[in-house]
């Protein structure tokens, strides 16, 4: 586990009567993840998404006065856009993505926030269109079986003042359905914290997340 404290960190949207909070927040991907909070990065994932089973859990600690949006930018590796790593190898495949992390008051330990359904996840790039490119021995990103799906990552979304109505709920996966988790296990999990992606573990490549802590 990679611990980084950002104490002095101070995100200010909310009127000067509002409380501050220090946040101590966990967070674990397959493969990379970055966080911003109010709009203000936070956190990005130290390991680089193109490290071999790169996923690990990573900790930050920050000052935010509430209402507190929090947007997760989270990406499975994939070598192009049809999605398949090990391209050209024996272990050609689609990979398979996870994200879960939780949100916790840094002095009474009360849990403030959870990745669950109560997000809304975009999926912004899907890939491939059809199971069988896995099998390709030629996939060519945008051909045939290998096509892909892209949205464009709607401008300020990590704004507060971003409406993300109209995205879908994030999709619960169990623990089981996320596997491997190398680093998982190095956080204390609160019960409630659950595994969120887009529907399709394998083909969903990059989601967005986000969720307001009123």
């Amino acid at each position: 586990m990679r611990t980084i404290i950002a104490a002095p960190l101070i995100l200010t949207v909310a009127p000067v009567f509002a409380e501050p909070l220090t946040i101590t927040a966990d967070i674990w991907a397959d493969n990379w993840f970055e966080m911003s909070v109010n709009g203000t990065k936070v956190l990005e994932d130290s390991v680089p998404i193109t490290t071999e089973r790169s996923f690990n859990a990573e900790t930050v600690t920050f000052t935010v006065e509430p209402p507190m949006t929090i947007a997760i930018k989270a990406m499975d590796f994939k070598e192009n856009d049809s999605g398949l790593e090990y391209i050209g190898t024996g272990r050609q495949q689609m990979g398979d993505g996870g994200l879960i992390a939780q949100f916790m008051d840094a002095v009474t330990g009360e849990t403030i926030a959870v990745t669950d359904d109560t997000m809304r996840c975009l999926v912004v790039h899907h890939a491939p269109i059809d199971r069988a490119c896995e099998r390709s021995g030629n996939p060519v990103a945008g051909q045939g079986a290998c096509g892909f799906e892209m949205t464009a990552e709607p401008e300020d979304w990590t704004l507060p003042a971003f409406d993300p109505s109209d995205w879908p709920q994030a999709t619960l996966h169990s623990a089981r359905a996320v596997d491997p988790k190398d680093g998982y296990d190095t956080i204390s999990w609160s019960p409630q914290a659950q595994f969120i992606w887009g529907p399709d573990l394998e083909r969903d490549n990059t989601i967005l997340c986000r969720v307001t802590i009123e």
